[in-house]
């Protein structure tokens, strides 16, 4: 097993798929979380029941709406009063609506600017902030995608978010390394949750994409992320920065 960095940590987009196997990697190694979700309490608040009976840890959640610098950055600020601190950041949540590049308007493109990219910096600073203040260091992950490195098609909007979100982790990293505070990405492919359930649910269209793309021969799964979220969240990752781990079952090596 490996030695979490700390116990007080902070899951951004929890309720739900990867951010939700996030959550449940780090209560089963004896976290605190708190769960950033938007409009989802009811299922958040199930989610946190469950995990509260089953182990006994604090664990809670907060409705924000992360695209807006104000909500992101109170959000955490409100995280580490619940906590007590924090130790570990995993600033996952993100959206994707599939819109082919000619039909995309300002609304949509500024959104997914918002929510995957902005996002990212307004949530990385002001825990990078508390965690220097804190004196104890400090992990921060972020999840972007293999869209990051090469883009797809109706994802054009999608990938140069997660594209930039890699640069940003990047950067924080050259900065944040003299406070012992790691920064490093988690780039999943295909991941079946919530945001494209209707896609992963099309066997004709998955299987024979499956067969040409990916060496492993299936789709992903949320629980598929958590040991590379639990590495960077580890002490013994401590020489890890500014890197990113792909799990994707090899679609990025034939891309």
């Amino acid at each position: 097993m490996l030695n979490m960095y700390g116990t007080r940590v902070l899951v951004t987009g929890g309720s739900r798929g990867i951010g939700l196997a996030s959550v449940e990697a780090f209560v089963q190694n004896g976290c605190d979380v708190v769960i950033v979700h938007f409009n989802d309490g009811a299922k958040a608040e199930r989610e946190c029941a469950r995990f509260r009976s089953a182990t006994g840890k604090k664990i809670s959640h907060l409705d924000a709406d992360l695209g807006t610098a104000k909500s992101a950055r109170a959000v955490v600020e409100n995280a580490a009063q619940l906590l007590g601190g924090l130790d570990i950041v995993h600033s996952n949540a993100g959206i994707c609506r599939f819109t082919p590049f000619l039909e995309l308007d300002d609304e949509n493109w500024q959104r997914h600017c918002d929510v995957n990219l902005s996002a990212g910096f307004w949530v990385g600073q002001a825990a990078a902030k508390i965690m220097i203040q804190q004196g104890t260091g400090g992990r921060i992950i972020f999840t972007t995608s293999v869209g990051a490195f090469r883009s797809n098609s109706t994802q054009t909007h999608y990938c140069a978010t997660k594209g930039g979100l890699h640069l940003l982790a990047q950067g924080m990293a050259l900065e944040l390394g003299r406070y012992n505070i790691t920064v490093n990405c988690i780039a999943p492919g295909w991941i079946h949750t919530d945001i494209n359930d209707a896609q992963s649910r099309d066997e004709a269209t998955v299987a024979p994409w499956l067969k040409t793309h990916v060496a492993r021969g299936r789709l992903g799964f949320p629980n598929d992320v958590q040991a590379a979220v639990l590495f960077f969240a580890s002490k013994e990752s401590d020489y890890s920065t500014g890197a990113t781990i792909t799990v994707d079952g090899g679609w990025n090596s034939q891309l």
